[in-house]
């Protein structure tokens, strides 16, 4: 009875809330079988079977921010801190482009100043004048006003990722100190997109009190802010941060965190169906083969990470993360051949943007005509 509800539920067109809250609660695995199985099937149809490799480059764990979730926040004294030069950082984008990545993912720690606006300019514009602008270049560097993002897009940047990491407003502000506005996080969502760039957020799924109802209210928030891309993972304590006295045994509810991720991945394929979504590295710290079942279950982009091992340990968001020892080539020959093994191809040399970015531009220029 309850595959056939689960059934009934998948063939409709639009989804009610109740609905929604239902499917992200199935714990049967034909249920769950069924839910994974139709928003493959809609990948497939809406952005095809293709997996995009984004070399991920961690610059730097200084940030300005004290979130109680995360294992660089500031009030983090044990946490080695360090920023890559900028030869670094141009050595490690061209590693991900000798290996066929048709783009890069900078990320760092949040920092707000003249000097470094004018250093990540400096290395955008390195990056694509060594490849001829042919690389695809996405920021994850926290808020910033809309001057600077204007100035990063103009200098060779156009993806941009802002996980609003909840939509609930009280639980923002459980995860985050009260100077941390939320409607400012939105603020900066939408001025990236007025900019032009293909605009991309997220959530942590599985917070301590989270609800399957608050999740759904995450994908309707994806949807009528139009993002683009969607990059979210499990919540994953990291043991030097407040938050991680709400979850004393990680072991014993980790399985848990990670099906909720898959279901939370196969939910917003199917409710949004041609945008890009990441298969989390914090899924493969559950799992070994975590970013693999991301991909079966509607996602169609991984990070490689490119970042030199040397500064690895240094960037860890949440306890247990994989690969801090091994050489790219090592897990890029491991990810490449489990790829190929689930009957993806690999989008070798491209950028790999969402058609829904695509139809986005289409729309807004037809729009700037009409006028």
């Amino acid at each position: 009875m309850a595959n056939k509800v689960t059934g009934e539920i998948l063939e409709k067109s639009d989804f009610t809330v109740s609905d929604m809250v239902r499917l992200l609660s199935i714990d049967d695995g034909k249920e769950t079988s069924l839910l994974y199985e139709k928003a493959y099937e809609i990948k497939t149809r809406f952005v095809g079977r293709t997996v995009y490799l984004r070399g991920l480059i961690e610059m730097g764990n200084i940030c300005e921010k004290n979130c109680l979730y995360c294992g660089i926040r500031k009030g983090n004294r044990a946490v080695e801190r360090y920023i890559m030069s900028e030869d670094e950082i141009l050595d490690a984008a061209r590693l991900a482009w000798e290996c066929g990545y048709g783009s890069v993912v900078l990320q760092s720690g949040e920092m707000r100043s003249e000097k470094y606006s004018r250093f990540i300019e400096k290395v955008i514009r390195k990056i694509q004048g060594f490849c001829g602008w042919r690389m695809g270049i996405t920021l994850s560097l926290g808020e910033q006003t809309a001057d600077v993002y204007r100035r990063w897009f103009d200098a060779g940047a156009h993806r941009y990722l802002l996980r609003i990491e909840t939509s609930d407003r009280d639980l923002y502000g459980m995860l985050h100190p009260a100077k941390y506005g939320f409607e400012r996080r939105v603020e900066c969502l939408r001025n990236l997109k007025d900019i032009g760039y293909m605009t991309g957020t997220g959530v942590i799924i599985g917070l301590p009190g989270q609800t399957a109802e608050q999740l759904v209210r995450d994908v309707l928030f994806f949807k009528d802010i139009d993002a683009d891309m969607i990059g979210m993972g499990p919540y994953i304590p990291h043991h030097n941060t407040p938050m991680a006295r709400s979850m004393n045994d990680f072991n014993a509810v980790k399985r848990n965190q990670l099906d909720l991720a898959l279901r939370m991945i196969a939910l917003t394929r199917i409710v949004l169906r041609d945008v890009n979504i990441a298969s989390a590295t914090a899924l493969q710290a559950i799992d070994d083969e975590g970013r693999e079942l991301g991909i079966l279950a509607g996602a169609n982009v991984i990070m490689p990470n490119v970042t030199p091992v040397r500064y690895r340990r240094g960037y860890q968001l949440y306890d247990n993360k994989p690969c801090l020892d091994e050489n790219e080539s090592v897990c890029r020959g491991r990810l490449e051949m489990r790829i190929r093994e689930l009957g993806e191809e690999i989008g070798y040399n491209q950028w790999g943007d969402s058609p829904h970015y695509d139809t986005r531009k289409i729309s807004a220029n037809y729009r700037r005509t009409e006028r």
